[in-house]
């Protein structure tokens, strides 16, 4: 049996880790994860491919390895309500709606219409100070507002990506992941214009 070779990008899964401990210390650590935001985005525009989901996606190796490698999946089936189109698609929008509010917020404490909220929100609602992360001051405030709700965004995500690893496949999550939605739109309107 022969295994398959590693490459430097085999082991982004630390990256994921790296990524949200890093956010635990000091919320403006946040604005990494952009590129987790838009190097996706890039390489299926400019590619035409989902290579990111496949190849570079750190979450998806460390959910993989802690649902298949290290066994804290059930690896129960994956229900097919969760890999419909209305689901993915759905969720997408109720993923890019959050996001909205996000940058909204961000906008309303740039315009000094809002104070900044030393806090970061789970699966949109359980607000967690999260105050120790930050020194008031060090950027604008509006900078900062950012790297909370967006550090909320990642949490969010990786939190709702562990849950349906426990209890289906490990990589469930990958089936209804926005990115992965976004770019497999991407990549169908891509190649269906160079028909």
């Amino acid at each position: 049996m022969t295994t398959k070779k590693k490459h430097w990008y085999d082991y982004l899964w630390i990256w994921s880790i790296v990524y949200f401990a890093l956010g635990f210390f000091n919320i403006l650590f946040a604005w990494l994860g952009m590129i987790d935001f838009l190097l996706p985005l890039a390489i299926a525009l400019l590619g035409g491919n989902k290579w990111f989901c496949n190849n570079l996606c750190g979450r998806g190796q460390l959910i993989s390895l802690l649902g298949g490698k290290l066994g804290c999946s059930l690896g129960k089936p994956t229900p097919k309500w969760m890999v419909s189109k209305w689901f993915r698609y759905g969720f997408l929008v109720f993923f890019l709606a959050m996001f909205g509010n996000m940058v909204f917020q961000t906008y309303l404490v740039f315009a000094g219409a809002a104070s900044l909220k030393e806090a970061i929100k789970l699966f949109w609602t359980v607000g967690v100070p999260w105050g120790w992360t930050y020194t008031a001051g060090t950027v604008p405030d509006w900078v900062a507002q950012f790297s909370f709700g967006f550090y909320s965004l990642m949490l969010t995500s990786l939190l709702l990506g562990l849950i349906v690893m426990v209890f289906f496949k490990p990589r469930t999550w990958c089936a209804f992941c926005p990115m992965g939605t976004m770019t497999q739109g991407i990549c169908k309107l891509k190649n269906r214009a160079h028909r």
